[in-house]
């Protein structure tokens, strides 16, 4: 299990992306920036997770630690 963060700022396409914690990202937001998507086996468990929660947000993984849920 690895743990994921969404970052609370919108990236310039607007996407708030998904990074995985667990292996520490270089391109993870600042704390400050970060919400807590818990543990899931794989980003799409926290992808989905993420659109649950907020619906109306374009979500996205990290192109560089979440890269099997990045769509744009």
């Amino acid at each position: 299990m690895h743990r994921f963060i969404i970052n609370k700022n919108q990236q310039a396409n607007g996407d708030h992306e998904v990074h995985n914690a667990t292996t520490d990202c270089s391109y993870m937001p600042n704390p400050e920036n970060r919400i807590d998507m818990g543990y899931h086996a794989s980003c799409h468990g926290a992808v989905a997770e993420a659109k649950r929660r907020w619906p109306g947000n374009r979500i996205n993984g990290c192109y560089y630690c979440a890269n099997a849920c990045h769509t744009s």
